[in-house]
């Protein structure tokens, strides 16, 4: 099968030596997105919140620009420095999606790049 690579300026450029995203048939994977301002290729300003949100709308951009919407996610990987933010995830994730969710995991990680407090990858299927 074809493999068409994703990019979108609406999302942070790569920052390591892979693909914002890759369509395969209608499969898309998702690379993992970090709180990065896309205009600023920095972290954002603010708290925990505002960092899970700045995720969801870097993987909606990735989501868009591949012809989809984060409801057509089938599977969530969750990566947090520290689970105690796990119910504000959940309660925040509710904002991007509606039942059936996707499948999910979300585990603890001890760092992550440029010293985020959360990651997230996702693939998504598209009809």
């Amino acid at each position: 099968m074809k493999r068409e690579i994703i990019d979108t300026r609406e999302a942070p450029d790569a920052i390591g030596t892979y693909s914002q995203a890759v369509k395969v048939g209608q499969t898309v994977y998702l690379s993992g997105q970090i709180p990065l301002d896309p205009a600023t290729m920095t972290l954002v300003a603010g708290d925990m919140e505002a960092q899970i949100v700045r995720v969801f709308e870097n993987l909606r951009a990735v989501a868009r620009a591949a012809g989809g919407d984060l409801q057509d996610v089938v599977k969530l990987n969750v990566y947090l420095t520290d689970l105690a933010h796990f119910p504000l995830v959940n309660e925040i994730m509710a904002r991007y999606f509606q039942a059936p969710y996707p499948a999910r995991a979300a585990v603890q990680v001890a760092a992550l790049p440029k010293g985020a407090a959360v990651e997230m990858d996702a693939v998504m299927h598209l009809a």
